[in-house]
């Protein structure tokens, strides 16, 4: 399991925005250590965010194209103070993190 997901969100007139950081070596298997020996891919493949344990309002699907520690940031509607977002990602490895935000 890797490090917590950084997570912050905004609500107005009923929209949030939501920005997450995630913290992942994100290596596409092409690059070498020190030493010349490839470093093995790990990546996220997978990324969605579940409000109140029901509605997904982002599913994406990821390669090993994106960089080191990748930021996100979305939007959707029908947000409200109190409501639980819970984001996951889940990586080539099978390694996987979940973390939430309370809406405020």
């Amino acid at each position: 399991m890797g490090a917590p997901i950084r997570m912050r969100g905004k609500l107005a007139n009923g929209n949030a925005e939501i920005r997450v950081l995630m913290t992942h070596p994100m290596q596409s298997g092409s690059m070498k250590d020190a030493s010349g020996k490839l470093i093995p891919a790990q990546y996220i493949t997978d990324v969605t965010a579940v409000l109140n344990g029901s509605r997904t309002v982002l599913a994406s699907k990821w390669s090993g194209a994106v960089s080191q520690d990748p930021f996100l940031a979305f939007r959707f509607g029908g947000a409200k103070a109190g409501d639980t977002l819970a984001v996951t990602w889940k990586d080539n490895t099978g390694d996987s993190r979940t973390d939430t935000l309370t809406l405020a």
